[in-house]
């Protein structure tokens, strides 16, 4: 059957929806995302690479251990901005409780607040974990000269798993417990947002 055969057979069955008008890409968002990318990765990237070469290993193994935690909770914010319901940080607006306007906002500004911490903090937080694992695998190699090759492929597979397996259980329970997990996010934040 050709194209023109298809569509005089069977566009004239299906009932046609309005097309919504796709919203513009905020290129000043695209921007100064990027730009906190790059200076976000360069900040951890001079952590990985200047100070755990010359840390002690069970310093660097723990930064590792930080940086995967971090990727993690920042993941499980950016899912829970996405489901958290507006309508209970409104009431809470309401009643005045701290830090539910910034609740508001920031489910509100979902889709930017989720790519910030699922693709900037959450993906930066990745990239460091290996690269600090790849010099972790050249300290042990060094020192207790081991094949170089499969102590890399060991750690970078170790941090792999936990950062996966972490994110998997952290993006579950946060579609679950989205209100308590953002409630908790902004309570934080108003430490820092003066009487928001």
């Amino acid at each position: 059957m050709k194209n023109k055969e298809f569509k005089e057979n069977y566009s004239k069955k299906v009932n046609k929806k309005p097309v919504k008008e796709k919203k513009k890409t905020d290129k000043k968002w695209v921007l100064t995302i990027s730009i906190l990318s790059f200076l976000i990765s360069l900040f951890f990237s001079f952590i990985g690479e200047v100070i755990i070469p010359n840390a002690h290993i069970a310093i660097s193994i723990f930064l590792i251990f930080v940086f995967i935690f971090l990727g993690i909770i920042f993941d499980m914010i950016g899912v829970a901005v996405t489901v958290a319901d507006i309508s209970t940080f409104n009431s809470m607006a309401t009643k005045k409780v701290k830090g539910a306007k910034t609740g508001v906002r920031l489910i509100k500004n979902a889709p930017k607040v989720s790519s910030f911490c699922n693709d900037v903090i959450g993906d930066v937080c990745g990239i460091i974990s290996g690269s600090v694992g790849v010099s972790i695998a050249i300290i042990i190699s060094e020192r207790f000269d081991f094949n170089l090759l499969i102590v890399t492929l060991l750690i970078t597979a170790f941090i792999a798993a936990i950062t996966i397996g972490g994110k998997a259980l952290g993006k579950s329970y946060a579609i679950n417990n989205s209100n308590i997990i953002l409630y908790r996010f902004v309570k934080v934040i108003s430490i820092f947002t003066l009487g928001r």
